[in-house]
């Protein structure tokens, strides 16, 4: 070794800080801020001292030598020094003096050679370091100017494991500076490494993979850790060199060898994969994996024992998993080369592997067995190509549907009350299973359906005997079938079909076995769930609605001790009601009976937590409303239902407020607001069952929801809490907008006058939508209020916008931008409900103001979705304001405002034109820019080819080949024009 060292020539850092009197000198105060243990202070120095050490001239030799001189003991500080190096190397190395770079390969290759006498090997995130400099000083110096760089180390390979150990890691930082795929490189970067592999390939791969097999005879026995490294390495690297180097007798009775050596054979079996997955012609990977299976097999490996260890059985699966798929890819690729013939062998051995996938698949590890599901998901998408593939393949279909199911059982150890990360990682399995049974419902459903249809009625004829997962496992297999099997119009039980006749009994048996009653509430809330998906069943056989109506309300189902069974089954029966909803007129009154203590509004003073949550009870309230309006009651009685439904919240409702009002405790208050907003808020769920006011007419409800309105509106003079309060409210009213349509009209000046009270910014951001819906649904009939309204909404809002706010108040700012959206927002529902004269009967001056805002958010606005929205209005007002009969003003207003606008906007730095948002913007401002052309004609023409464009120091050739492809190209050719028009001015 010191010969091999002494042959290099001495360097300058070696004459310049070598010396006995010239030891190097770090500043040990700043160092000592790297430890882990130091303070703030100390750390902040440290960082300091870093930035320092990076930007001064010497400060990566001075931390060379104090690594080559091994005067630094600590490894923060090692460390530290190789983030030194690592920066010159990224900034400097590549244009530094040759004579430096020279310094600084030596620095390194002399840190290897300490290695070699030291007692201990450096800690690994050390080696690491180091090895990431020498490839990132590989990367740019070979072939052209280290071309020599592995037969400079491969010498020192004879000093024992620690410097193989750093060799070997080099290699792997190599591959990931120049192989790895998983790393985005740029077009350079990629023309680099392909000629860095070519120079590899050509002068040193040959070699080194004499370096590998040298490796792991020699330490097979003496250091697995070096072993495995160097396996890893092996494959890492087979993906580009000659597969002869590897897949021949020497390699590959070693790695058979280390299949049987308990500290190696996982990273062996990793090692296998990666040569099968080296990309080959087909044929000769399908000779490869036969050869390689044959051999396993013959060697005991495959199929694995039964009490194989978990850990290398998890391995095992991942190289069967590679097995299957590249055989699978390989078949594609003959298939697109028309070669059916080898596709045909190619496909029959991967079908050969069939038995030892399955054995995987099955296996009771679901790590195991999740980790072959890539090789059955692409079996059966390849059975999907061959003709009449699923019924030469029957059997091997029939026996991964088995599998499955029996892998998509629940197993002892679930922990239904406390699901932990267990439990979601398997249902996350079970996902990848469901995905499995859909395309094997795509390539057969008869099979499936046939396979399902028996294990369900057997259960569920005996579901009292059995274990409760097996019972839960049949009727999720049957809820299942419902997204795996297609419909008849979204209709599993139209026509008579063997497929129809199946559901028909399935179902049949799932409601009169009373499986529902089951006392494991994960049965009767997956049975629950499969009537909800399956309630068109119910309108071709109503006998079985009375008991399922029944089993939902009483202790299987809403009343059921398990509180997530509650809570699900509320939303289930809302959707069950909705859909059974015709058949329902002989039960309504039972049911809303039934339902009463239910929607009970806390707090409930009998000593008792109520069974529902407060979102529960929204839909109780929901189904109530729709059982009342689908009654074939008279009006009359529909009325005094609903009063009954309505009553208890209005008079909660007033007993509240009133505490409300008075209350000075804060967590009182906040009680008291919370139960007010739940009165409104299920009054407003229940009309969900009315689509329009003529609905509720037809019901003769509208006095009801009047009468219920006009109490509401009393909540928004409470001096407390008025955010949740108000936000009620405001949802009541959009509702009633829809349900009352113009006999709401005379409540709404006043709701408005107290909603824009002491706005905060997502207030008034809430308030937008439904001033929105207000001129949307009444349009001209409103106009009077809302030019009365119109300043008034628009000062609150900038009243809002100007408020300062925390810089580091991220949240804030991000509300301040939903604001301006929605203001604008606010504006464009004006201009597209054709309600303009709202802005132009403002004062002049407020009518200019509103507009500049528009001007100002299209050009100063870096938001696209807010720039697009502000074109759009302008592009309006342009349409309807831009004739002779347009506001007094308005043509000017176009030429010294809109105009400009059009052009600085997407000529600011922060408008992206490659952004998808951006060019939408754009697009937008193109159309405004046609449409002024179209409303002025030549007068515009003229203004942007003498006037405005020469004032952007555009030459008059462009300004002229603008104005003529505005004015001549249709507006999907000129928007892509527009842009590269702006791309040149930018440029």
């Amino acid at each position: 070794m010191n010969e091999v060292w002494n042959s290099l020539p001495k360097t300058n850092v070696e004459r310049s800080y070598n010396h006995a009197n010239c030891r190097v000198t770090m500043d040990e105060h700043a160092l000592r801020g790297l430890s882990p243990t130091s303070d703030s202070t100390a750390q902040r120095r440290a960082l300091a001292y870093f930035e320092q050490m990076k930007q001064t001239e010497d400060g990566w030799r001075i931390c060379g030598s104090a690594l080559t001189q091994g005067v630094q003991h600590d490894d923060h500080v090692k460390f530290f020094c190789f983030q030194i190096l690592e920066h010159f190397i990224r900034t400097r190395y590549r244009t530094a003096d040759p004579a430096h770079q020279t310094q600084l390969k030596e620095i390194l290759l002399q840190w290897l050679q300490q290695q070699c006498g030291s007692e201990k090997s450096e800690k690994t995130f050390i080696r690491n370091k180091a090895a990431q400099l020498f490839s990132l000083v590989f990367v740019i110096d070979f072939p052209h100017k280290w071309l020599s760089f592995f037969t400079d180390l491969h010498p020192l390979l004879n000093y024992g494991s620690k410097i193989v150990d750093i060799y070997l890691r080099i290699l792997v930082a190599i591959d990931t500076e120049v192989v790895d795929r998983e790393i985005v490189h740029t077009g350079e970067e990629y023309q680099r490494n392909t000629l860095i592999k070519d120079a590899m390939r050509d002068h040193s791969v040959t070699e080194m993979v004499d370096t590998w097999y040298q490796i792991l005879t020699t330490y097979e026995n003496t250091c697995p850790e070096v072993t495995c490294l160097c396996l890893e390495v092996v494959g890492a690297y087979v993906s580009w060199i000659n597969i002869t180097l590897i897949a021949n007798d020497r390699f590959v009775s070693l790695l058979l060898r280390y299949l049987g050596v308990d500290v190696l054979r996982e990273s062996a079996c990793d090692c296998l994969l990666e040569i099968i997955s080296k990309g080959m012609d087909p044929m000769a990977k399908t000779e490869l994996i036969e050869s390689l299976i044959k051999v396993l097999e013959n060697a005991g490996v495959l199929p694995p024992k039964e009490d194989e260890d978990i850990d290398f059985m998890a391995k095992l699966a991942k190289l069967i998993n590679g097995v299957g798929t590249n055989l699978l890819n390989g078949w594609n690729k003959l298939i697109k080369a028309r070669d059916t013939e080898n596709a045909q062998k190619v496909f029959q051995s991967a079908n050969s592997k069939l038995p030892l996938m399955l054995r995987f698949l099955g296996d009771e590890d679901d790590d195991i067995s999740a980790t072959v599901t890539e090789y059955v998901h692409d079996y059966i998408t390849t059975l999907k190509q061959i003709p009449n593939g699923s019924q030469i393949y029957k059997s091997q279909l029939e026996s991964i549907i088995y599998i499955l199911i029996q892998k998509f059982e629940y197993d002892d150890s679930y922990n239904f009350e406390r699901e932990g990360e267990d439990e979601v990682m398997f249902m996350e399995y079970r996902k990848q299973l469901k995905v499995i049974f859909d395309n094997i419902a795509q390539l057969d459903n008869q099979v499936m359906l046939a396979t399902i249809h028996q294990l369900v009625m057997t259960t569920l004829r005996q579901w009292e005997g059995i274990e409760f997962t097996k019972v839960e496992l049949a009727v999720k297999l049957l809820y299942n079938l419902g997204e795996s099997i297609p419909a008849n119009q979204s209709n599993h039980f139209l026509g008579d079909s063997t497929k129809v006749t199946a559901m028909k009994e399935m179902m049949t048996t799932l409601v009169t076995s009373r499986v529902v009653g089951h006392s494991h509430f994960a049965v009767a809330l997956q049975v629950f769930e499969t009537i909800s998906r399956y309630d068109k069943f119910f309108n071709l056989e109503p006998q079985h609605i009375p008991e399922i109506i029944a089993a939902f309300l009483d202790e299987r189902g809403l009343r059921n001790h398990n509180v997530n069974l509650r809570s699900r089954t509320s939303y289930l029966f809302s959707r069950f009601i909705k859909a059974v909803r015709g058949h329902l007129h002989p039960y309504t009154e039972e049911i809303l009976k039934s339902l009463q203590d239910l929607m009970v509004i806390a707090p409930v003073d009998n000593g008792h937590p109520a069974l529902l949550s407060s979102d529960d009870k929204l839909f109780i309230y929901e189904s109530a409303g729709v059982l009342i309006v689908a009654s074939q009651f008279p009006p009359q009685k529909k009325q005094l239902l609903m009063k009954t439904l309505l009553a208890p919240t209005i008079e909660k409702f007033k007993s509240v407020l009133a505490k409300l009002c008075v209350e000075r405790d804060e967590d009182q208050q906040l009680e008291y607001a919370e139960i007010v907003s739940q009165c409104i808020s299920f009054a407003s769920r229940t009309s969900k069952a009315f689509h329009t006011q003529q609905t509720m007419k037809q019901c003769g409800c509208e006095a009801c929801y009047l009468e219920a309105l006009q109490v509401f509106l009393h909540a928004l003079d409470t001096p407390y809490q008025r955010q949740i309060v108000h936000s009620a409210v405001r949802q009541y009213l959009h509702r009633m907008i829809v349900c009352l349509e113009t006999t709401v009209l005379p409540f709404i000046p006043i709701a408005v006058e107290h909603l824009l009270k002491g706005c905060s910014a997502k207030d008034i951001q809430e308030f937008i939508p439904l001033i929105n819906q207000i001129i949307g649904k009444f349009k001209k009939v409103i106009v009077p209020f809302l030019q009365e309204v119109f300043m008034p909404v628009v000062t609150t809002i900038f009243t809002v916008l100007m408020q300062p706010v925390d810089v580091q108040d991220t949240q804030a700012a991000k509300e301040k931008q939903t604001l301006q959206r929605s203001y604008f927002h606010f504006l464009q529902s004006l201009v597209t409900n054709d309600v303009v004269e709202v802005i132009s009967n403002q004062s002049p001056q407020d009518s200019h103001r509103v507009l500049l805002t528009v001007v100002e958010g299209a050009v100063n606005f870096p938001d696209p979705v807010s720039q697009k929205i502000c074109f759009a209005i302008l592009k309006k007002l342009v349409e309807t304001w831009g004739g002779e009969d347009g506001p007094a003003g308005f043509r000017d207003f176009i030429y010294k405002n809109i105009i400009p606008a059009c052009f600085v906007a997407p000529l600011k730095s922060t408008f992206d034109l490659n952004d998808g948002q951006t060019f939408l913007a754009l697009q937008e401002d193109g159309a405004l820019l046609k449409t002024i052309l179209s409303q002025q004609g030549g007068e515009a023409y003229r203004f942007l080819q003498q006037d405005y464009l020469p004032s952007l120091q555009i030459v008059p050739e462009l300004c002229q080949e603008f104005c003529q492809a505005l004015q001549q190209t249709e507006s999907k050719v000129f928007r892509n024009y527009f842009k590269a028009f702006l791309l040149r001015l930018k440029s």
